[in-house]
């Protein structure tokens, strides 16, 4: 059964059909599927949405050769959601993953598990964890490559390079291209932090995030130029998951409002059976990417919110209907009121604590509420609203506490969410707020400058676990140790489900040769975290270093088991067999290291000079 009911018709604001027209019994037009999925990027950065001062060429050629949607939506400006969205074509009530960190309903169909069930070779190649395999996205994938780089200076790396994700896909395409496919690639560059924050030459964070942009359009490109032997018959789509913002309506970042910024998305269709060169400027959604492939490849349909846009993209209408979206970040982050949005002809509705009203026809900036004018038209948005969206709220307490702690790394679930229900601030009220949570998590700030919009949040917030703990690193890594051990334990007090405060407050006390409290404190981060090989390998290091070099051997040893490529874990178990005077084991964890290591590798003369060592004759 549907998690919700289908919102009724508004009156004064039109009424279409609730369902998709029947399905075409047409031959398919196309025989392969590509879909291209941007993180973060907004329509209006793109050389083909009229940005003139854009370097997307790739982008640009796409749309010269299909359909450009000029008023696309994402149903969330949320990774995990928007790509479900996409995937399923319904609307998260529909899915259940209405934020990042929240699994798919996996009883949901799929674009995936449709096409693999039809005799597709299907795979899907992402760039971040908001999308790693548990959240449920990999269902009707036969392969799905999430593997992200081993961890780096003690901390879990959870993002990787788009070339690295073509560089896949590429390899997938060669073996498979003899047969039907769906392949999926996702690409992560103009998500924050936007290339180097600390890049000497004094680029702005728009021409940083800009840069990125070229670098997705050039992987892209990769990928594109890849399929030119198969391209007459293969249909490919390239869309955002949602936008970002550089302080319109005081956003920094996504994820909290719902205002176009962030919703509205580039959308290019291209492949056989799409006619070139066209724009079409009625307004469509994420959802309707399903549907329309599955009817575009000829495949039956299943059940979704989201419709088949053949029709306009041959240059008809389609029906008028109500678009829904929503934002569980303000809740689930910070204990604030989730965001509920409906949009229907010219009118934008966003259901909050004090809701707004506009124009979008005559006010697509969304600069002036009317709904201090439009009672009735409010009372009704809002019921249609509520319909949408479920009297069911999700439900973050039985997250992962690793999923939580790494989307905490890339600026998600940053807040401490002590709001009392009924009584939940209005995100609109709290924008400052966000503002400085976003530029900090961002990456964008950098020494000094973090330092101080850390402690400014904590002036407000004191017991904020995520401020404390990230002061607590800065402080640190000034050799601010006295200072910096009260922040750790003020985020361990806030029990934070992540080990980063505990390996933090470790550092310290090595630092300071306290290597019986570091080993207490690493023993209670593997009880929180009890498959993070980075506390393995930490708590290894620190038994070893500390003269208990036989100890160390075992946690050494599972944190290569979880991560064979952590190459400090590595070397460690080689020193530590030394030390407890195994020497022919140290030679071999050593060599094997060697055969790891890129060929210019930094550490490659050391780990040569240990293997010397050890081969000598005692």
């Amino acid at each position: 059964m549907r998690a919700f009911i289908v919102a009724a018709c508004l009156v004064g604001v039109g009424c279409g059909k609730a369902n998709n027209p029947a399905p075409s019994q047409a031959a398919p037009s196309a025989r392969n599927l590509v879909i291209i999925t941007i993180d973060t990027l907004r329509a209006d950065h793109v050389g083909a949405y009229g940005n003139k001062d854009a370097h997307t060429p790739a982008l640009d050629r796409l749309a010269h050769d299909g359909v450009l949607f000029t008023h696309a939506y994402a149903t969330a400006p949320i990774t995990l959601t928007s790509h479900a969205s996409l995937m399923t074509g319904r609307y998260p009530p529909g899915h259940g993953a209405r934020h990042n960190g929240l699994r798919i309903d996996l009883k949901t169909p799929t674009l995936a598990d449709k096409l693999g069930e039809a005799g597709f070779a299907t795979a899907a190649f992402v760039a971040a964890y908001p999308l790693d395999r548990r959240f449920g996205l990999i269902k009707g994938f036969q392969t799905y490559g999430d593997r992200l780089p081993p961890a780096r200076n003690n901390r879990v790396i959870n993002e990787r390079p788009g070339r690295e994700v073509v560089d896949e896909a590429l390899q997938w395409l060669v073996s498979h291209r003899d047969r039907r496919f769906f392949l999926w690639i996702h690409l992560f560059e103009p998500h924050a932090p936007y290339g180097d924050p600390s890049d000497t030459r004094g680029l702005s964070a728009r021409q940083r995030y800009d840069r990125e942009i070229t670098e997705a359009d050039t992987q892209a490109g990769r990928l594109i130029e890849a399929l030119a032997s198969v391209r007459n018959d293969t249909v490919i789509v390239v869309a955002a998951d949602h936008g970002e913002a550089f302080g319109e309506h005081g956003e920094i970042g996504h994820s909290i409002f719902i205002y176009d910024t962030t919703l509205r998305v580039p959308l290019i269709i291209a492949g056989p059976g799409v006619p070139g060169a066209r724009k079409v400027d009625e307004r469509v959604a994420l959802i309707d990417i399903a549907p329309t492939m599955m009817a575009m490849l000829g495949v039956a349909p299943f059940d979704a919110d989201g419709i088949d846009i053949r029709p306009v993209i041959n240059g008809a209408t389609l029906p008028n209907r109500e678009l829904y979206a929503e934002s569980f970040a303000p809740l689930l982050d910070f204990g604030w009121s989730p965001l509920h949005s409906l949009r229907s002809d010219r009118w934008k509705y966003i259901d909050a604590p004090r809701p707004e009203l506009f124009d979008i026809g005559r006010d697509p900036n969304e600069e002036h509420d009317l709904s201090g004018a439009e009672a009735r038209r409010v009372a009704e948005f809002h019921d249609a609203s509520v319909r949408r969206s479920g009297a069911a709220m999700p439900d973050a307490s039985g997250m992962d506490p690793e999923a939580k702690a790494r989307l905490q790394a890339l600026g998600y679930a940053g807040g401490s969410g002590t709001a009392t229900p009924g009584k939940r601030a209005d995100p609109k009220d709290r924008k400052d707020e966000a503002a400085r949570l976003a530029q900090v998590t961002s990456g964008e700030l950098r020494g000094k400058e973090l330092e101080h919009a850390l402690r400014a949040i904590l002036k407000s917030d004191p017991s904020n676990p995520q401020a404390n703990l990230r002061l607590g690193y800065v402080l640190l890594e000034s050799t601010k140790c006295k200072e910096a051990i009260p922040r750790f334990r003020s985020a361990i007090a806030a029990h934070l489900p992540s080990a980063d405060a505990h390996l933090g407050l470790a550092g310290c006390q090595v630092s300071e040769r306290q290597f019986d409290s570091a080993v207490a404190t690493l023993r209670e981060a593997e009880r929180i975290e009890p498959g993070n090989p980075v506390v393995m390998a930490n708590l290894g290091l620190v038994l070893s270093d500390s003269g208990h070099p036989a100890e160390a051997i075992d946690p050494l040893r599972r944190a290569l088991t979880i991560d064979p490529d952590l190459h400090h874990a590595r070397f460690g178990l080689a020193i530590a067999f030394a030390r407890a005077g195994r020497r022919a084991d140290a030679t071999s964890a050593a060599e094997e290291l060697m055969r790891r290591l890129p060929p210019d590798a930094p550490q490659r003369p050391e780990v040569e000079r240990l293997i010397r060592e050890t081969r000598r004759q005692p």
